[in-house]
């Protein structure tokens, strides 16, 4: 019960996208072939001579700088793996310096625009990288946009808030607290499941620029919700990322307050602690939930 695939979250298989993407690359190559054809062979070697140049000068941009990095921290990465501190750093790091334009993002696009209030925004979702070990990608959120509470089972995620306001609220298991198993959140479900303890880790609103957030498999608020107080984009790095194969699948919670359900009784917190706790249920992908895919027009990434 409410478990989703990676593409149930980001709207659309990507494998659409990259195809596209090359296709477009390779039509404006014919074109660009075309010319060079009727160049000299003088023209050549100036060419030549000019790449080569040009390789002893380029500088590596950013997101190439990420990506080359993501794949030294996660190349060992598996369900439940923690990088070391000092990778953390050198990735939290490279997350902090990057802006909306190293990724080719302007807050001006049609995906950050307000939509009509009848039903939930949509969100956008650009494919940078997935492979086995890690995948790289941004949420484009709308104002009012929301990425319902959801898990990251034994993964390790950053989140760069690249613009805008973002409210963030998130939550870890609360070990050994006692499960409701009859507890049914609201009497029109058919459905029952138990609800578990978990504790807020963070409930605050975060503006652009602002340091990277770091969750952990089991700390740092694994499970999530994101609001969009204004229009915001949030780049996300999994390592590892879902799998349904491997046991990580997406699953969706309902939050209740500690005081709705008998088994607070059974756990012993203080008065004035008590909205820091709440009770967690499984639920299905929210109907209302559509995330769309679109394409990264952002500097492209050398994988060799």
């Amino acid at each position: 019960m409410g478990r989703a695939t990676v593409a149930d979250i980001k709207g659309r298989d990507f494998s659409e996208l990259d195809k596209e993407a090359k296709e477009n690359t390779e039509n404006t190559n014919k074109g660009s072939n075309t010319n060079k054809n009727r160049n000299t062979t003088t023209s050549d070697s100036r060419g030549r001579k000019n790449r080569r140049r040009q390789k002893k000068t380029m500088v590596v941009h950013p997101v190439q700088r990420l990506f080359d990095a993501c794949k030294d921290v996660f190349a060992h990465a598996g369900t439940g793996f923690v990088p070391p501190p000092d990778k953390i750093e050198q990735l939290s790091a490279l997350l902090d310096d990057i802006k909306p334009v190293d990724v080719g993002l302007s807050p001006r696009m049609s995906f950050f625009s307000p939509q009509a209030a009848r039903r939930a925004p949509t969100i956008t979702y650009l494919h940078i990288h997935e492979c086995e070990k890690f995948s790289m990608g941004i949420f484009c959120l709308p104002p009012s946009g929301v990425l319902p509470l959801h898990n990251h089972p034994g993964m390790t995620v950053f989140s760069k808030l690249l613009f805008g306001t973002m409210h963030i609220k998130s939550y870890d298991w609360v070990v050994g607290a006692p499960s409701n198993a009859s507890a049914v959140a609201e009497p029109s479900q058919t459905q029952c499941s138990e609800v578990r303890l978990a504790k807020v880790k963070v409930d605050s609103n975060l503006t652009a620029p602002c340091k990277t957030s770091i969750l952990y498999p089991a700390d740092g608020g694994n499970m999530h919700c994101f609001t969009a107080v204004t229009a915001c984009a949030v780049l996300d790095v999994l390592g590892p990322p879902y799998s349904d194969a491997e046991g990580r699948h997406c699953t969706y919670y309902l939050a209740y307050p500690f005081t709705k359900f008998s088994g607070d009784e059974q756990v012993s917190i203080p008065d004035e602690e008590k909205n820091n706790y709440a009770w967690l249920q499984e639920r299905d992908k929210p109907e209302d939930l559509v995330v769309k895919g679109a394409l990264y027009t952002g500097p492209v990434i050398r994988e060799n």
